[in-house]
């Protein structure tokens, strides 16, 4: 009864986290229900008993990903009211695309198209002698270990893009030159003028 519980409240969390990050008009506030999504789909892989995969979603993704996003958020200095302008274009191109990934979710759940049935359990089996942690990581670096590197790729080459955007040239920025600093001389950074009684100083 108390597992139950715990699912439906941390699944409720999970979908209102999903609708809100997608729904609010602040990019700030949709990177936190973001992490309010992450936090409870952890619990949730605490309830199948994947403790491993709960941690690494924490630390991963919410330690990670998730303030990774909030910063690029931050520093990016995106025009966002110029972005929802046409919004309205593609809302039917949008509708589309969720019906056809409905669809196929629908079929995948279902089995019936593949000529098997859909599992009894959600419960991944045990393996004898293992734990959950030792299991997962001889199924990664083994069976799946080029996968495994993909994956690192991709989050290297977005790690990267948020970078160059981050530092690229904009009109109006005064960026810090760090060798022009060091290689300036007093007679650069001081002058001496002579002004006269009752005037000022042009700079």
């Amino acid at each position: 009864m108390i597992a139950a519980l715990a699912f439906y409240l941390f699944a409720g969390i999970v979908i209102l986290g999903a609708a809100m990050t997608i729904l609010s008009r602040n990019p700030v506030h949709s990177v936190l229900w973001l992490i309010l999504a992450f936090f409870n789909a952890a619990g949730l892989f605490v309830l199948l008993g994947a403790e491993f995969l709960a941690m690494i979603l924490v630390i991963v993704y919410v330690g990670a990903v998730a303030v990774l996003f909030l910063f690029v958020v931050m520093m990016l200095d995106v025009d966002f009211a110029r972005l929802r302008a046409g919004f309205a274009r593609y809302v039917p191109f949008g509708v589309g695309l969720a019906v056809v990934l409905l669809a196929e979710l629908l079929l995948v759940l279902s089995g019936s198209s593949f000529g098997v049935s859909a599992p009894a359990s959600s419960h991944a089996p045990v393996i004898a002698g293992l734990t959950n942690t030792q299991a997962l990581g001889s199924l990664i670096y083994t069976r799946y270990v080029f996968v495994f590197q993909a994956a690192g790729m991709v989050l290297l080459t977005a790690m990267v893009g948020a970078i160059v955007l981050t530092h690229r040239q904009r009109p109006g920025i005064r960026r810090q030159s760090m060798a022009d600093q060091s290689r300036r001389t007093p007679a650069q950074a001081t002058s001496a003028v002579d002004a006269a009684r009752g005037e000022g100083v042009t700079l």
